[in-house]
């Protein structure tokens, strides 16, 4: 595989598993340094798993990216470590499926503060740390489907996303000048643990569904007839992080096969 970002440090939020992890593989097929950050307690293995694939060195790092305190100490120890950041993907989020009359204030409140606090704080620290060190930097931030039409029982994810395509073409403006684009994916349906649980709970509230019959009936409303994969959200990813996309930014780009159209 191509090796064009060997040199680069890229830190990837939500890394350990499922999307993230496909992101974080990719960076570190493609020879860079990859620092994975995420709340679950696998992220050091995480970290050393990658180590394996042939790329610069790895740091597995927990984080709660709603504390501002851990946000900022995790910049922190990338900089000491590192001297720099080339690319900071915000991958970090949550999904709850709930009836509105059902859906508490504490969920609300958590989804936002995950998807879209989080992402904030993010990618304030990345940005502080890129005008730093000069020469600009890519700041990629995940989306989702939600983030062009809501979808049903998802009001507070929806939100969210919605926030997060917002945030990244203010962010964009902003930083433009400092050479630093700003980007976002949307994924669809990507075959994951989050989307065993979608599978569950929506078809719990939408009808009769058993163990994936919903995702069925949604992957063949799919023109590519079929579920994405983390190593496709990645290669959009890394495309986004790499010198060919030197004149994009302020984009949210579909990755979804053509789920939606826009």
């Amino acid at each position: 595989m191509d090796r064009r970002f060997a040199g680069k440090i890229v830190l990837v939020t939500g890394g350990a598993r499922g999307i993230g992890r496909g992101i974080a593989e990719r960076f570190a097929r493609e020879g860079a340094a990859v620092v994975v950050a995420d709340r679950l307690e696998q992220v050091e293995q995480t970290a050393a798993e990658l180590a394996e694939l042939g790329g610069g060195e790895t740091l597995g790092v927990n984080v709660d990216v709603t504390d501002k305190a851990q946000v900022e100490a995790l910049y922190a120890r990338v900089e000491e470590r590192f001297g720099r950041l080339d690319v900071s993907v915000q991958n970090a989020g949550i999904l709850r499926i709930s009836r509105l009359e059902g859906l508490s204030e504490e969920e609300w409140d958590a989804t936002l503060a995950v998807n879209t606090k989080g992402m904030f704080l993010c990618c304030q620290q990345a940005a502080a740390l890129m005008r730093r060190q000069g020469g600009g930097g890519r700041i990629v931030n995940s989306a989702s489907a939600q983030a062009r039409h809501g979808f049903i029982y998802t009001p507070h994810y929806a939100a969210s996303k919605f926030g997060v395509m917002g945030m990244t073409q203010s962010l964009a403006k902003e930083l433009a000048g400092d050479g630093i684009t700003v980007n976002a994916f949307c994924p669809g349906i990507i075959g994951s643990d989050m989307w065993e649980y979608a599978d569950r709970a929506w078809g719990e509230l939408l009808g009769d569904y058993g163990r994936g019959e919903l995702m069925a009936e949604w992957v063949d409303g799919i023109p590519m007839r079929r579920s994405g994969t983390p190593e496709d959200v990645a290669g959009l990813v890394a495309f986004l992080a790499s010198d060919d996309a030197a004149y994009i930014t302020g984009q949210t780009i579909n990755v979804d096969g053509g789920l939606e159209m826009n």
